[in-house]
């Protein structure tokens, strides 16, 4: 996560869109800590191509 709070939400968003870009796994534990951690980050929004 980044030192700064204020950046937490658009790290999350980015993180995600990679993982779902590129059709990367996802374990349980990791799962979990990103909704976790995205729970103030309601109003943001994912958005990602699929690689080609």
């Amino acid at each position: 996560m980044p030192p700064a709070q204020s950046a937490a939400c658009t790290y999350l968003v980015d993180w995600t869109a990679t993982k779902l870009r590129w059709d990367l796994s996802t374990d349980e534990t990791e799962q979990a800590a990103l909704l976790e951690l995205a729970e103030p980050c309601a109003d943001s929004t994912v958005e990602y191509e699929p690689a080609s």
